[in-house]
């Protein structure tokens, strides 16, 4: 009976620790509780609310999993099962949990709307959409219905509709969290980024310590090309939270388009060492450091694009095709062409037909002067696409080096077709100028040259006379 009371004493003070924030300490209160009795549902269910607040989503849909099992099974802790793991990047865990809800009570809207959330999130839009349908049918009113269909329309570029949804959420329930800043993010896809800036200030007036709005107005006075701005919306975000790695990879942008390498480079520095697979931030810092100069600087870089190449290889479905093309054109920046070569292989293997990584596989093959590797990617480049000038003329300088006059003019006339002002078609130009200059010279000074007379080569076979 006294370990009973004692966990019962552990489980209040969990309560009040709960309440005054102190998940942590919660936490420690609750685990000596069920250490003690590990078969109450209440106490499981408590330690996951403790592990949510905590933004431990994960330990939190496995707390309530247990407290599913030991409990009635609920739909609501079927919900809050899902609920997490949407919220920790598992939404096809989260799918069967709401399904679950569903089962147990079909009346349940929330499981509804986190079911499009994921359906969203996994790319199945069409069935987003019927879920959408049959939560209007059970609750037309509810707003958070619409907002979360207008996240699948945005993942569609389907804005117009997205806006309709979102002003529907707005007009049900103005008080909705960031629904009109998710109105402004729509009027800015849609070109309208005047009434996108409107809109993301009423959502400041209302919750001035947004960091996501300040973010997200932020980038918008970026593409507004309201340069200071932007920097007092991000530099507001750092006073609020100094190790945020959004504002410190904007700032890093700006500093960069303004030309400011030495702020950019330690803008992107932060951002590494804060996140290291921060999207894009590597790429970013090794770009300033080869642009600076010096061996230390190429090194360091080197170092980040390995890094950054061995994250994308093994977690390549993350990353974008522009993502991995900047990558691999960084890497050739920094004379990695056998790394270089990894990336464009991976984007080939995505979409064959991308001519782009085709061109800049056989840039590497040339590189490493694998000259027959490479003008066979640079013919698979030009099979796509005819009207590609680069692979043209890699080609017409890979037939020069290898004497094939005939075959490299050829190239360089294609070329020179379709970019007549380019300089780098020019010089080849000059040089296969010279070159026929050189080969008329030669075939001249044979004609003049006086004729040998040639020797009689019947005197010059040995004639054995047969036995």
């Amino acid at each position: 009976m006294n370990e009973w009371f004692d966990a019962e004493d552990h489980v209040e003070r969990a309560h009040e620790l709960f309440e005054a924030g102190r998940w942590g300490e919660a936490e420690s209160e609750l685990r000596k509780a069920l250490a003690r009795d590990p078969f109450q549902a209440e106490w499981h269910f408590n330690l996951a609310l403790t592990l949510e607040a905590s933004e431990r989503f994960r330990d939190a849909a496995e707390s309530f999993k247990k407290a599913f099992d030991l409990g009635p099974g609920d739909a609501l802790t079927a919900v809050m099962v899902g609920l997490n793991n949407l919220r920790a990047g598992d939404p096809e865990g989260a799918l069967p949990w709401l399904d679950k809800a569903r089962e147990l009570d079909n009346e349940r809207i929330d499981a509804l709307i986190y079911r499009i959330e994921a359906l969203t999130q996994l790319g199945r839009h069409e069935l987003a959409e019927e879920t959408y349908y049959l939560a209007q049918q059970l609750a037309p009113e509810h707003p958070e219905i619409y907002a979360a269909m207008a996240e699948s329309l945005l993942a569609r570029d389907l804005h117009e509709k997205a806006v309709w949804c979102l002003r529907e959420a707005a007009r049900l329930d103005p008080t909705l969290p960031r629904v009109e800043a998710k109105l402004a993010e729509a009027y800015a896809r849609t070109g309208r980024l005047e009434r996108a800036r409107q809109l993301y200030l009423r959502e400041l007036r209302r919750d001035a310590g947004s960091v996501d709005t300040l973010l997200d107005l932020g980038e918008l006075l970026l593409d507004m090309h309201r340069d200071s701005e932007a920097a007092e919306k991000f530099r507001r975000v750092l006073e609020l939270e100094p190790d945020n790695a959004d504002a410190h990879f904007n700032l890093g942008r700006l500093a960069s388009t303004l030309g400011d390498r030495a702020e950019a480079t330690r803008q992107f520095d932060l951002v590494v060492r804060l996140d290291p697979s921060y999207p894009s931030a590597r790429c970013r810092l090794a770009a300033e450091l080869l642009d600076a100069g010096g061996d230390a600087a190429l090194d360091r870089a080197r170092q980040l694009l390995v890094a950054e190449l061995c994250e994308q290889s093994e977690r390549s479905d993350r990353f974008t095709i522009d993502e991995m093309d900047e990558l691999g054109q960084l890497l050739l920046d920094a004379d990695l062409p056998t790394e270089a070569s990894r990336v464009f292989r991976r984007m080939i293997a995505r979409r064959p037909n991308n001519a782009a990584a085709h061109h800049a596989l056989s840039v590497c093959h040339f590189l490493r002067e694998d000259r027959a590797a490479g003008m066979e990617c640079a013919r698979a480049a030009l099979r796509l696409e005819p009207r590609y000038v680069s692979p043209m003329h890699n080609l017409a300088m890979a037939y020069l080096d290898q004497g094939q006059w005939t075959r490299a003019r050829y190239w360089a006339a294609q070329a020179r077709r379709l970019a007549p002002d380019d300089p780098s078609l020019r010089r080849l130009r000059l040089k296969l100028r010279v070159q026929a200059f050189g080969e008329l010279a030669r075939w001249v000074g044979r004609m003049l040259k006086p004729a040998k007379r040639r020797p009689d080569r019947r005197r010059a076979v040995s004639r054995t006379p047969e036995p």
